[in-house]
């Protein structure tokens, strides 16, 4: 579970957010590519926009439920 006290500094401010565990799969970029980006120097991603409407919070649940490392979290703010 994502924790987040660990989450990246390249974060969006807001509910959805990318911790330390994450390995750089793609997936999240992948299924909600609105709002996850790539950290090309490091290698990881983050969320560089909250969602904005029903369409892209379910994008960013979507990535959350499928993330591997469960590296994203959604702490309702």
């Amino acid at each position: 579970m994502a924790n987040k006290d660990d989450r990246y500094p390249d974060n969006s401010p807001g509910q959805f957010y990318v911790d330390t565990q994450c390995i750089d799969c793609d997936v999240c970029r992948v299924t909600a590519p609105n709002n996850f980006q790539r950290q090309e120097d490091k290698g990881y991603s983050y969320v560089f926009k909250q969602p904005e409407g029903d369409e892209e919070a379910a994008q960013c649940q979507e990535a959350m439920d499928s993330c591997p490392v469960e590296a994203i979290g959604n702490d309702g703010d």
